[in-house]
């Protein structure tokens, strides 16, 4: 009588050969993916020009808030309103070497003495209110100069502080002359 063989066929895989794709796997994605996270994106360093749009879009800021820094602007510090203490400002920053100005009731070009904080000389101040307005103010580093809006505008860049004196002046015309069609 013959004799008939089975063979026993298997449509899986073992356990060690999935234990080792998963293996291959995940070395491929640790290696792969490696320094890279997912939905956090790193704060931009602050500069003349993102100053406002950053501390605006910072988790610390609620409303309004006063940004301070120290330390020829390597080191800043930001309270979220009067009542509060100044704390440690974490993110980036790029605002070495800058000096304020602000206009007197002159129009004149002014430098801005801020005082001292923690017994280093403060070097910016900077003001953030309710309704989105911020202080109006002229920043100059080594190599240009900057026109911070109170209101609405993006910040300039300009090569003097003269230029952006001039701009400052120009808008602030254009603002009061708004009205006179009405």
């Amino acid at each position: 009588m013959p004799t008939i063989k089975r063979y026993n066929v298997s449509k899986g895989f073992s356990l060690l050969e999935l234990l080792i794709v998963i293996l291959i796997i995940s070395m491929v994605y640790f290696l792969g993916f490696e320094g890279v996270e997912i939905g956090k994106q790193k704060p931009k360093a602050l500069t003349p020009l993102n100053l406002k749009s950053n501390i605006i879009s910072s988790e610390l800021y609620s409303g309004e808030g006063t940004l301070l820094c120290i330390d020829q602007c390597r080191s800043c510090y930001f309270r979220p309103d009067l009542s509060s203490p100044f704390g440690e400002y974490t993110s980036p920053v790029d605002l070495t070497n800058i000096q304020a100005y602000t206009l007197d009731s002159y129009e004149a070009l002014t430098p801005i003495e801020y005082g001292r904080y923690q017994d280093q000389q403060i070097c910016l101040i900077m003001d953030f209110f309710k309704n989105g307005s911020s202080t109006q103010i002229i920043l100059k580093n080594s190599e240009e100069s900057y026109f911070l809006p109170a209101f609405f505008g993006e910040p300039q860049r300009f090569s003097t502080p003269e230029e952006a004196k001039k701009y400052w002046l120009r808008n602030t015309t254009l603002a009061s002359d708004s009205g006179a069609f009405y």
